[in-house]
């Protein structure tokens, strides 16, 4: 049996104004999926976050395409790893009653996809 190099590609997104918690759940609905399914997935994704995982997940297709130009589109990719790790925290203050203020926290997220080549049994 060759020792066959498996392609992988990966796209990152930093300090997206999307909170983590909200961004796991779409990312959730794509893990193990394979690429062109995910991109269908999010195309329709009811939630805000979608649109952003589609760019990435598009980008993620577009630099395995750029390592292997064998690889004809995203039918032949599947979403191996995708994760959603806390970003910077903005700290914003909001004035409250008898001259107080309460600190409001905006939170971001980093955002990975890792895409890989279809193989036998390893998506979905």
């Amino acid at each position: 049996m060759p020792n066959q190099q498996v392609i992988t590609a990966r796209a990152i997104l930093r300090d997206v104004r999307i909170t983590p918690q909200k961004a796991r759940r779409v990312i959730d609905l794509i893990r193990g999926q394979k690429a062109d399914e995910a991109l269908t997935i999010l195309k329709f994704a009811p939630q805000a976050a979608g649109e952003v995982f589609h760019k990435l997940l598009a980008s993620a297709v577009a630099n395995a395409k750029q390592q292997d130009p064998a690889i004809r589109d995203a039918s032949e990719l599947y979403v191996s790893e995708a994760f959603v790790n806390d970003g910077v925290t903005l700290k914003r203050f909001r004035p409250r009653a008898q001259g107080r203020a309460y600190r409001i926290d905006k939170r971001t997220s980093n955002i990975t996809i890792i895409v890989s080549e279809l193989t036998e049994g390893s998506a979905k």
